[in-house]
């Protein structure tokens, strides 16, 4: 067993409100330069939807992650390395700037310089590609809130797969937010289809960078990662990516998305898995059996076996005590609620998610029962109108079971906790034992999901002082590095000017 340490995340879609701060302040902080203005590092998605970029979950088109042999080997589904090498100078898959969105500014000088006139003068559109006029059609945040719309939600790559289970009429339609950030897996495709061996990923915390002294502008990253979280910065012509805001993280600072999260919806804690079963892990036969393999790699940071071998690979007692308070242990393991993004894409990505419920309780009061009762609940999860397969497709390879064991844990937790906070003398502990829980889980469950404090919510041992110059040696070709200093609000390697002369490109939506 060789024990690792990763930074891991872990979202509740439960409080995603859609307001994109996240989305915004990780803007302003990390793209907001010159040859990044199309770059989301955290974008927030409305499904049913196409996502950012458009359908990058359809990877029979894009070629992401890795495919899986009759003999149990895995490759990348772009191609090895003779099919890298004869098109390494012209790779055919990989999204256009029409698949993310051409960025725009507005020529707000025809509105303070305009003479005097009888209408009133209109700030155009300008592209900050061509710094032409243009038509704005799409953007990274386009089909907000239209889910239930025919023409975006039957171009959603999961739901053609069960198109015939879900109803697309306005009155039936369905939605929830769903956050993204990179995944910094445990086998990143990005890395392994990398020909310069720009993309590595840290040893000490597992977060996924790109040397941006090695990176040659392959661009094959881009095609490789599956969730398509590399962009290509076509003004210094190298690959960039969400850092995890790793000099934060570095002195025990939760990311910027996080810290800024309205809904207080992530949790951001290290994890230790067995790094010599990752490979083993992401070959399993059976799609359905990714998720158990992934849980097992994650270990419990409280067996005295797991402590001895983290310890003899040189992992500090203050990170194996962070790794036992850790909320991202309890949530994956522990409770159960937590699941991948996408399992089948073999990358055993490290940002997990629980489940949104909040639509079974109205769906049930709307009919005249108690919302809340926990027999209501269990027997209405079954026709969520977030349909429970959909929910699947997305986090378990289409494997309805554990996103029902989820949900119901998570009624649960509700049903228990209402009539505590109710003042009932006996709450109905059967409820808890139904799901495989007791009691003090559940209490549990709720003070982690529903009341939990800063510290509890953010468990980051900071780097220590004797690993100082090796970070920093490490940290010195990370990424964004350049004039200005990575990304923190400096002119960047252009000096400040974005696109062709034109004024910096506002973050916002389809506005």
């Amino acid at each position: 067993m060789r024990v690792m340490a990763q930074m891991a995340m872990v979202m509740n879609l439960d409080k995603c409100i859609g307001c994109h701060t996240c989305s915004v302040t990780c803007k302003q902080t990390w793209t907001n330069r010159a040859g990044m203005e199309y770059a989301w590092f955290n974008n927030v998605e409305t499904r049913p939807g196409q996502g950012y970029p458009r359908t990058y979950e359809d990877q029979e088109k894009w070629k992401g992650g890795w495919t899986r042999h009759p003999n149990g080997r895995l490759s990348l589904k772009a191609g090895g390395r003779l099919k890298n090498l004869a098109t390494i100078f012209a790779n055919p898959v990989m999204p256009s700037i029409q698949d993310y969105y051409e960025p725009w500014t507005y020529d707000y000088r025809m509105l303070t310089n305009a003479p005097l006139q009888e209408h009133t003068p209109v700030a155009r559109p300008k592209s900050l590609i061509s710094g032409k006029d243009m038509r704005i059609t799409w953007s990274a945040n386009w089909d907000d809130n239209l889910a239930g719309g025919p023409e975006l939600a039957t171009q959603d790559p999961v739901l053609r797969k069960m198109s015939e289970k879900v109803k697309l009429e306005f009155e039936q339609s369905f939605m929830f937010y769903l956050p993204r950030i990179c995944e910094h897996c445990l086998n990143p495709a990005c890395a392994a289809a990398c020909p310069s061996g720009a993309i590595y990923k840290r040893s000490e915390d597992g977060i996924v960078l790109v040397d941006q002294d090695k990176c040659r502008g392959w661009r094959k990253c881009v095609t490789a990662c599956p969730y398509k979280k590399i962009y290509f910065n076509h003004k210094t012509g190298k690959a960039e990516k969400c850092t995890f805001c790793y000099p934060r993280i570095e002195v025990g600072m939760p990311t910027v998305c996080s810290e800024t999260c309205v809904g207080r919806l992530r949790y951001l804690g290290l994890v230790f898995y067995d790094a010599d079963k990752v490979l083993e892990a992401a070959s399993v036969e059976d799609e359905h059996d990714l998720l158990d393999a992934q849980r097992d790699l994650v270990l419990d940071p409280n067996d005295p076996e797991v402590v001895r071998a983290a310890e003899s690979e040189g992992i500090s007692r203050d990170w194996i005590e962070a790794a036992q308070r850790s909320p991202i242990w309890q949530l994956i393991h522990r409770f159960r609620v937590a699941l991948p993004l996408h399992p089948e894409y073999r990358t055993m990505p490290m940002v997990w998610y629980v489940p949104p419920l909040s639509p079974v309780v109205d769906s049930v009061a709307q009919t005249g029962f108690d919302g809340e009762d926990g027999d209501n609940l269990f027997a209405a999860i079954e026709s969520l109108r977030i349909p429970v397969e959909y929910l699947a497709e997305l986090f378990t390879a289409g494997d309805p079971a554990p996103v029902t064991e989820a949900l119901r844990r998570l009624a649960a937790m509700r049903s228990y906790m209402r009539d505590v906070n109710l003042g009932r003398e006996n709450p109905d502990a059967s409820v808890a034992e139904a799901v495989g829980m007791s009691v003090e889980d559940v209490h549990d469950m709720h003070r982690l999901l529903a009341l939990a404090k800063y510290e509890d919510r953010y468990v980051i041992p900071a780097a220590h002082t004797e690993q100082a110059h090796r970070l920093e040696a490490i940290a010195t070709g990370c990424s964004l590095d350049g004039e200005g200093g990575p990304g923190m609000g400096g002119p960047g390697s252009s000096g400040g000017k974005v696109g062709l002369g034109m004024p910096r490109l506002r973050p916002g939506s389809k506005r």
